[in-house]
């Protein structure tokens, strides 16, 4: 026994420095996740936001790392698979020990890991419009809520085109079908008659549109200004769009407001038969500022293509992240709560020329801009908001809404899902 031990020596001693190497790695690095679909519908639109946080983990890790230690991004691929978006988001929190997540486009994803955030007290920071009437002690929501974007678009084509008839168009989901039962509750407030609001939804991925476009040209042939408002998703943006085309319908005629459709979705098909359909968002590549230039620059010279486009989701992870920075270094951790609450307050300024500021209800103030498609795929800014905007979680329209408010920072309420008549909170809460 005595003769065979030292055998052993440089293998145990190998093994305790690689062990050693590896516990010193993962002392000295602080683990972002990233989980955002690389393949499958949605790959059309989250693979630029995967790209985006590698570069703003990069630039961060030139300024010196975060708390003296490096950044190091976690890519995982939910592959357009909404189960497969918890399973792979338990993976970042349990296995990798992320202190935080970048993620999500769909709601039905978001939705998905929800519950896996809230058991392991994660951190997600979800960068996509979406329907509201959520808010969760473990996400930040750095995209735009309905009332700053789904509302104010309505009220521009209300106002400003004299639009009278309404195509309601949705990918079959969650968010479509929240953001149209709120709209549909809008319109009718505002005295939109039941046979003047259509409402179709499509399955993710549908290519075939040839039938769903020659409706929505009938029901806008009825001597009344027609508009659709399109929340579709993902690549059946595509064929939609190249069916108006081939259907003749202008947005002279008929425009078309999309939610879901930005510089990226745009860059993937011929825009000529489209120009002057809309979009509303928060953020526009086309925006002029000093801010947005150099992000400009910066993600062309990370992502090596001049020809790489910029967009909103885009700009809510820019926000979104260093706002999580600032936050960390505020609280000295990247322990969840204590971070959790230091966001809370946090201003960090936005590309478009303003300052964003986390919300109590974990939303942030925006700016609205409605903007036309341009020839080139861009778009020009033919509407904006005076002021920012401040998130609101829960609908002024819906029954069941009104009376909600979330507010994780009064210590009276730190709840998501409080109804300010019966004063209780339903939900999840941390009092």
């Amino acid at each position: 026994m005595t003769k065979t031990m030292p055998k052993f020596l440089p293998w145990l001693a190998a093994g305790a420095l690689t062990l050693g190497a590896a516990l010193a790695h993962a002392a000295d690095t602080i683990k972002v996740g990233v989980l955002h679909s690389l393949s499958g519908t949605m790959a059309i639109s989250e693979t630029t936001l995967k790209d985006t946080v590698l570069m703003l983990v990069d630039e961060q890790n030139k300024k010196g790392g975060l708390l003296g230690k490096k950044l190091e991004a976690v890519v995982v691929d939910p592959a357009s698979n909404w189960p497969l978006f918890a399973e792979k988001a338990r993976e970042l929190l349990q296995k990798e020990k992320v202190a935080v997540v970048f993620g999500c486009w769909t709601s039905v994803s978001r939705k998905s890991v929800l519950p896996v955030f809230e058991e392991l007290n994660g951190i997600l920071f979800y960068p996509v419009q979406y329907e509201g009437e959520e808010s969760s002690k473990n996400v930040f929501y750095t995209g735009a809520a309905p009332n700053q974007q789904a509302i104010p678009a309505v009220d521009y084509l209300m106002k400003d085109l004299g639009v009278k008839r309404w195509v309601l168009a949705g990918t079959d989901y969650v968010y479509p079908r929240t953001t149209n039962k709120i709209l549909e509750a809008y319109l009718k407030a505002k005295g939109v008659k039941d046979e003047d609001i259509m409402i179709n939804y499509t399955p993710f991925g549908h290519s075939d549109w040839q039938s769903i476009v020659a409706n929505i040209k009938k029901f806008g042939s009825a001597g009344k200004k027609t508009a659709v408002v399109s929340t579709i998703n993902g690549d059946a943006n595509v064929p939609f769009y190249k069916e108006l085309g081939n259907q003749g319908v202008s947005a002279k005629d008929i425009p078309v407001v999309a939610f879901s459709v930005g510089e990226e979705e745009l860059s993937g098909i011929d825009t000529k038969p489209l120009v002057g359909h809309l979009a509303a968002w928060n953020y526009f590549m086309s925006i002029k500022s000093k801010a947005n230039d150099a992000f400009i620059k910066d993600w062309h010279a990370f992502i090596k293509n001049p020809k790489r486009v910029t967009n909103d989701p885009m700009e809510a992870h820019y926000i979104g992240f260093n706002m999580w920075v600032k936050a960390v270094e505020k609280a000295k951790t990247t322990a969840p709560d204590k971070v959790i609450d230091a966001m809370i307050g946090i201003e960090f300024p936005n590309l478009t020329g303003g300052v964003a500021k986390m919300l109590p209800n974990h939303h942030l103030t925006k700016p609205v801009f409605i903007g036309e498609i341009q020839a080139d795929g861009q778009f020009d800014v033919v509407w904006k908001t005076k002021d920012l905007v401040p998130g609101d979680a829960w609908s002024d329209f819906l029954p069941g809404s009104k009376d909600i408010i979330a507010d994780w920072a009064d210590p009276k309420i730190k709840c998501g899902n409080y109804n300010t008549v019966t004063k209780t909170c339903s939900g999840q809460n941390y009092k």
